[in-house]
C-alpha cells in the first residue's frame, strides 16, 4: 500500500500543478483559429482579442481559453473573477477541459472557495466525457472520501477507466484493488493483467508485483 500511496501523492501534485498552467487549444471557429495562430506567435493581446469575440459568441472553447488567459494574466492584467467566469460558462456548456479546470480550483480553493464536493461533481462530469485526468482526480476523491463518502468500488471503476486510457499509475493501483479484492471482486487474473499494464514502461515495482501475479494463476 506504500507504492499506491505514493502514486496517489504523485496525482496530487500533479493536478496542483495543473490547475495553474492549463494550456489554451484551437478550434474550427475563425476568431478561435485566428487567436491560436497569434497565440502561438506570441501575440498574446491580439489573441486575448479574437478569443473574446467567440467567446461572446458563446464558443466553449474560445470561452476557455479567455478563462485561462484572464487567471494567469497573460497578454493583460490577470483578472481571477472574470476568469472563473468564464471558466463556468465552458464548463456548463459541457466542455471537459474547462470542467476538469474548475474542478481543481475548487479542489484547490484557487479564487474560488475552496468545496471538495464542488470539485468531485466538476470532476464527475469531465470523467464522463473520458477526460482521463478527470478520472484519476475522481477516482482519488473516492478513494479519499473527499467531497464525497468513501467508496473503494467507485474508485476502482475510474481509476480502471483511466487505466484502459493508458495512465500507468491508475494501472498500478487498479491491480492492488484486484489484488486485495478492494471495491472489485478479487481477481489475481485482472491484478496480473493491470500491473503488467503499469510495468510497461519499466517500473520495478509493478515488474515485480506482475511476476507476483502471474505465479498464483492456475497452471
Amino acid at each position: 500500500m506504500r507504492i499506491v500511496a505514493f502514486a496517489l501523492m504523485c496525482m496530487f501534485v500533479f493536478a496542483s500543478a495543473a490547475a495553474v498552467s492549463l494550456p489554451v487549444m484551437t478550434d474550427k471557429d475563425v476568431d478561435v483559429a485566428a487567436g491560436w495562430k497569434a497565440y502561438r506567435a506570441n501575440d498574446a493581446e491580439r489573441a486575448l482579442a479574437h478569443y473574446r469575440k467567440a467567446a461572446d459568441r458563446n464558443n466553449r472553447v474560445a470561452q476557455f481559453n479567455l478563462a485561462i488567459m484572464l487567471l494567469a494574466g497573460d497578454g493583460t492584467k490577470a483578472d481571477p473573477a472574470a476568469g472563473v467566469e468564464w471558466l463556468v460558462k465552458s464548463a456548463e456548456r459541457g466542455f471537459a477541459r474547462a470542467q476538469f479546470a474548475l474542478a481543481l480550483l475548487y479542489e484547490k480553493g484557487e479564487h474560488v472557495v475552496r468545496s471538495q464536493e464542488s470539485a468531485t461533481a466538476w470532476f464527475r462530469k469531465a470523467a464522463e466525457q473520458d477526460h482521463p485526468d478527470a478520472q484519476v482526480s475522481l477516482a482519488t476523491q473516492y478513494f479519499l472520501g473527499r467531497g464525497a463518502a468513501r467508496d473503494l468500488k467507485e474508485a476502482a471503476l475510474w481509476y480502471e477507466r483511466a487505466a484502459e486510457q493508458g495512465d500507468e499509475a491508475s494501472a498500478y493501483i487498479v491491480a492492488s484493488l484486484y489484488e486485495k479484492g478492494d471495491g472489485v471482486a478479487q481477481d489475481f487474473s485482472r491484478a496480473w493483467y493491470w500491473y503488467s499494464r503499469a510495468a510497461t514502461s519499466g517500473d520495478a515495482a509493478a515488474i515485480l508485483k506482475a511476476r507476483e501475479m502471474r505465479d498464483k494463476l492456475p497452471r
